[in-house]
């Protein structure tokens, strides 16, 4: 039970809810010990593909997460929230009716590379220990740290003003809601985000997404598991033989080409099995994370 799922997150649950469904079905088949996680967070307001960890693959996560993502965000002009998005009390009304798509497409180019972006002040970021969305609550001051961020494309799907259709590719750490909420101050008349659809993460499309319903048992959950080769593709994993998985697991090194220069690549056995992430150093692969 090592592996992702590719779960089509429907409308209203949290992303820790799908996990905690899933823990109940592993539990009921007897198999309390197999961890569960998320990658990647979605709102419960947003659908579209959410990434569950199993086993040792909750080890993992932090590198699935890292992918670029792609989003289909449903945009109101016109109205600004206080958390950006349908959620929030609407604390600004301007007449969006003169906008037109020419105007839009006009502004999107703005947004397009590696931009700084300030989050939403409601959002999990923390700051001294404690999430924003904590601090905004208990009406204690924020301070937002602008993040570096890259969006690689914006593409009209639909316009019906004041709300817009745009499908954005982006790395993982952009905020939707404050593109949407960027937007509106960039047009002069604000808006927020109404509905945010997650498509694809990294090599996770949702066409192949399952749905919770799929999710009955745990024959279910296994036939829907994507292994950790499967997940990252040939191009991040080295293959080892039994002799450098026992270096790797006493904590040494073992010989790394000097022509190669990814940042991290997955081990796996000789069976295909992950067994570990490793980490460059000079002339060496080091073990960072030992999968038990």
């Amino acid at each position: 039970m090592d592996g992702f799922i590719n779960l089509d997150k429907p409308l209203g649950p949290t992303s820790h809810d799908m996990v905690a469904y899933a823990r109940r079905v592993l539990r009921q088949a007897g198999l309390r010990q197999v961890k569960v996680g998320h990658a990647g967070t979605l709102d419960p307001s947003a659908t579209g593909v959410l990434l569950l960890c199993l086993g040792r693959a909750t080890r993992l996560s932090e590198y699935v997460m890292a992918h670029d993502k792609t989003y289909v965000a449903h945009i109101r002009l016109g109205e600004s929230t206080t958390t950006y998005d349908a959620e929030g009390q609407v604390i600004g009304r301007h007449d969006a009716s003169g906008v037109d798509l020419e105007q839009v497409e006009a502004v999107l180019p703005r947004f397009i590379g590696q931009i700084d972006q300030l989050p939403p002040i409601y959002s999990a970021i923390k700051q001294d220990g404690r999430k924003l969305y904590e601090l905004a609550r208990a009406g204690e001051a924020v301070e937002l740290v602008p993040r570096a961020v890259r969006i690689d494309r914006l593409t009209v799907l639909d316009w019906s003003n004041p709300e817009l259709a745009l499908e954005i590719v982006c790395s993982s750490g952009t905020y939707v809601r404050s593109l949407a909420h960027d937007l509106g101050q960039a047009l002069g008349v604000g808006a927020h985000l109404v509905a945010l659809r997650r498509t694809r993460s990294g090599r996770f499309d949702v066409a192949q997404a399952c749905t919770l319903k799929q999710l009955t048992d745990v024959e279910a959950l296994r036939a829907q598991l994507v292994s950790p080769s499967q997940a990252f593709g040939e191009s991040q994993m080295i293959r080892l033989n039994a002799a450098q998985i026992a270096e790797l697991r006493l904590g040494r090194p073992i010989i790394r080409s000097a022509e190669d220069e990814r940042d991290w690549v997955l081990a796996l056995d000789e069976e295909g099995a992950a067994v570990a992430v490793l980490r460059p150093g000079v002339g060496r692969w080091w073990p960072h994370k030992v999968l038990a």
